[in-house]
């Protein structure tokens, strides 16, 4: 089958307790449930909790992330929902806007596994829901896990960016002339 990795990655193992938001947009109910259980099973077998968080439509699961993210304490996030392609081009915002807003979450040190599936028939999308298939989201599941194992192998960060003071240079409101001298 196109595009199915034959890379299968061990999974980590974490020597400390890991938790695991999946958050997913119920759109489609029985391919919603395929995917939380996909996903589920994937974090309980890497012995890792999780919490599900449903949300109305793909386009906010990055809000409902970037949420989470700031005010509770998971250490990574799988995003989870089906898109299938309708009439209109809606379907290619959802699909375009959704995906971009993860990338700049994951670029910001968020840890998501992206498992939103966008097909063009109902028929693709059970194919990359079912777990014995193409299981799109215990593969995201697995992306998730080791993005925290590599946020966890390089450390916490190690400060803010942009400018430091420096500890011999006094500022003085009005003062222009330089290091204040002891």
């Amino acid at each position: 089958m196109a595009g199915h990795s034959d890379n299968d990655m061990a999974l980590p193992r974490f020597d400390k307790p890991t938790k695991v938001a999946i958050v997913i947009a119920p759109y489609y109910t029985a391919i919603a449930q395929a995917q939380i259980a996909a996903a589920a099973a994937v974090l309980e077998l890497a012995g890792v909790s999780h919490e599900v968080i449903e949300v109305p439509g793909s386009l906010e699961i990055p809000t409902a992330i970037g949420i989470a993210h700031r005010l509770s304490n998971f250490d990574g996030f799988v995003a989870l929902g089906c898109v299938i392609r309708g009439a209109t081009s809606h379907y290619d915002v959802v699909v375009n806007e959704s995906s971009r807003a993860l990338t700049l979450l994951g670029l910001q040190g968020i840890c998501i596994g992206n498992g939103i599936i966008t097909v063009e028939t109902r028929e693709q999308a059970e194919e990359r829901a079912d777990a014995a298939r193409l299981n799109t989201a215990g593969g995201a599941a697995q992306a998730a896990l080791h993005l925290i194992a590599l946020t966890r192998r390089f450390g916490q960060p190690k400060g803010g960016i942009g400018f430091k003071t420096r500890p011999d240079v006094i500022e003085v409101a009005g003062d222009n002339e330089g290091p204040a001298s002891a």
